[in-house]
């Protein structure tokens, strides 16, 4: 039993079990301010332009059902700025930052031959075959 235990112990401790926790954790907390940025400051800015922050009273009725269709305009609206707001807030400038990152402190170089992306100390184009001369930096 105490090995069972061991091995329970080093597989809690793996590298990506810990990380895939921290992820879950910090993926919440990064949810309710992405919900509190949706609800509470770009939902009223639509609610100013089209003079109505929830659609969810729209209906129509045919042959007695209802179609309760403003709801479905509601979860789109959210859907639409919650996404907006990842790529703007949290997309691009992660993009823009390992750009940089890249430009900075580059791990891969150009083949001449194909211009495919290669690591740098490759003496051989994985894609082309063909031989890198060495560059001393």
């Amino acid at each position: 039993m105490p090995k069972l235990l061991i091995d329970f112990k080093k597989f809690l401790l793996r590298g990506n079990v810990v990380d895939l926790a921290v992820a879950i954790v910090v993926g919440t907390a990064f949810t309710a301010v992405v919900k509190a940025l949706v609800s509470d400051l770009l939902t009223p800015i639509i609610a100013a332009i089209f003079g109505k922050p929830n659609f969810g009273a729209l209906t129509f009725t045919i042959n007695g059902s209802q179609f309760a269709y403003g709801d479905f305009i509601n979860n789109v609206i959210t859907f639409m700025t919650v996404a907006a707001a990842v790529f703007f807030f949290v997309v691009a400038p992660i993009t823009a930052l390992m750009a940089r990152r890249a430009k900075e402190d580059p791990d891969t170089k150009e083949c001449p031959e194909c211009t495919s992306a290669i690591p740098l100390r490759a003496k051989r184009c994985p894609l082309c075959t063909s031989e890198l001369l060495s560059e001393s930096t």
